[in-house]
């Protein structure tokens, strides 16, 4: 195994030693503009951890979501763009591009939940007001403005193109587009910046200002000694800015649409299938380009984290692909893909990175071995080890190149999932754990604290007791997921002292942590 890949001397950051830390979505932070965002709750969530002694903050992607009604952010409009609903409107008005007045919070926001369709054009209204000021000041930013356009011009500006285009176009999906446009003709395109300045200009600038006020959380996160996990999407979105601009990449017809379609085949988690609906990949065009798209994903997430959750690990072995004209998942095939090639021209291109691989769901001898050489740490999920089968995820299997977690956004709560159990399997939980009903979430934390797996990550919902309400997403369904909030204040100090308690009896502090007073 390289160690290598997990010990980065830039930043000090592994998984070789033992650490913890809290799954938590950016979006799900208390703020006062509907969901959370880049400004000052974000900025106090690093703090809490660090008091808490976590070593890591790991998040969901932090893209673009997708149209209604899915809103998923593993179905994002770009693959390296930030979501312009995470960038802080407090931190433009303490710039000077929004007044007090303008940032008042809608009454109808709601704390607990995010509400899309009050949001989004809540914020992209005065993210455009904010816009049309920089425009006209011509500020001294402007030419840190400027610069960041070039350096970031191999994928900014097809972005930037596509979503003027799609605002001209009324919202419509690319595939849609008058002909020159949907094949992306030269002059066409051209004419397109040309004469719509002011749109194309305002979504390189939000890039810009998401990427400066990211750039400052990181460097808190780094003051405070705690790493920050990305997310990286096996598949893209359809109606993205990367299948529009390489449509040779994907399994598409002359029409720009799916000829097949990713998803995941009948199993235990999910008796009906997935339908993911992403547009295979075209692999034979991918590797003859040395793989660079990959490549330029990655240094997108890298530019952003300290290490990355690879999502749906399995797929790099082997991809579950459903004909496009097919309902549902049942009636698809297997097609292996080139994922050792990948990973190579990755390493070649960037060097060693830290790696966590989900592979969740019928892992085969194929996978094992790629993410043994690549030396990656798998997942494991108490919940499935605590249920019939999937023995490798029972806390004394663990080994420690693991990254132990109660669950995942994909999962139940723990309080959640234990009510949902029969009473036998409920007493199988409580004799193994030996912890009663009422502290069934902090029996569980403690066992993958104190396991043998030198990573462990804990949900905030499950850091807080919650039940099932909190649930982020329920794999299958497509309303009324990536929705929860926490709310102002809910994160006490009993929880964070607990949370310390746990981390330092399991020997998981950072060393410059260890002597520090509890907070």
């Amino acid at each position: 195994m390289d160690s290598s890949l997990h010990e980065p001397k830039r930043t000090g950051f592994g998984f070789q030693r033992r650490t913890s830390g809290v799954l938590l979505p950016l979006t799900s932070l208390p703020g006062r503009h509907g969901s959370g965002d880049l400004s000052a709750e974000a900025f106090r969530f690093i703090d809490l951890l660090s008091a808490a002694g976590q070593s890591w903050w790991q998040m969901l992607p932090v893209g673009l979501p997708d149209d209604p009604p899915g809103h998923s952010p593993y179905s994002s409009s770009s693959s390296i763009a930030g979501s312009p609903y995470l960038v802080s409107l407090d931190r433009l008005c303490q710039e000077g591009w929004l007044t007090r007045r303008e940032i008042e919070p809608d009454p109808r926001f709601q704390a607990h939940c995010i509400q899309y369709s009050r949001v989004r054009p809540y914020r992209e209204q005065r993210l455009r007001l904010a816009w049309e000021r920089f425009q006209r000041a011509r500020a001294s930013r402007h030419h840190e403005f400027m610069e960041f356009c070039e350096q970031h011009r191999d994928w900014l500006d097809d972005f930037a193109l596509y979503c003027t285009l799609k605002q001209l176009m009324g919202g419509i999906q690319w595939p849609e587009w008058p002909r020159d446009l949907r094949r992306r003709h030269p002059a066409t395109l051209a004419d397109a910046r040309r004469i719509h300045p002011m749109e194309f200009g305002f979504h390189r600038w939000v890039q810009f200002q998401f990427h400066r006020q990211w750039a400052a959380l990181r460097r808190h996160a780094r003051q405070r000694r705690v790493g920050l996990i990305g997310d990286i999407p096996i598949c893209v979105s359809h109606h993205s800015a990367d299948v529009w601009a390489n449509p040779a990449l994907f399994k598409l017809d002359r029409a720009g649409q799916p000829t097949e379609v990713s998803g995941y085949p009948p199993d235990d988690f999910c008796p009906q299938g997935q339908r993911w609906g992403h547009p295979q990949y075209h692999w034979p065009e991918h590797q003859r380009t040395g793989f660079s798209w990959w490549i330029a994903r990655f240094a997108g997430v890298y530019r952003l984290f300290d290490a990355a959750r690879l999502d749906h690990f399995l797929g790099f072995t082997r991809l579950w692909s459903i004909p496009a004209r097919t309902r549902g998942a049942k009636h698809g095939r297997w097609i292996k893909t080139p994922g050792r090639a990948l990973f190579s021209a990755v390493r070649q291109a960037m060097g060693n990175r830290l790696m966590i691989a989900e592979d969740l769901g019928h892992v085969t001898p194929a996978d094992v071995r790629l993410r043994n050489d690549l030396g990656i740490p798998a997942m494991r999920i108490l919940q499935w080890g605590l249920g019939p089968g999937n023995s490798d995820h029972r806390p004394h299997r663990f080994s420690p190149e693991t990254v132990a977690y109660t669950g995942t956004h994909d999962n139940n709560t723990i309080v959640g999932w234990f009510r949902a159990l029969d009473r036998r399997s409920q007493r199988h939980v409580l004799d193994y754990t030996g912890g009663n009903r009422q502290t069934i979430h902090v029996d569980l934390i403690r066992l993958a604290l104190t396991s043998a797996a030198n990573t462990a990550m804990i949900p905030i919902q499950d850091l807080l007791g919650l039940d099932a309400h909190a649930r982020i997403n329920r794999p299958g369904t497509l309303t009324n997921n990536w929705r929860w909030r926490i709310l102002p204040g809910q994160l006490s100090s009993t929880a964070i002292q607990r949370l310390r308690h746990l981390t330092e009896i399991s020997e998981r502090l950072p060393e410059n942590r260890k002597k520090t007073r509890r907070t």
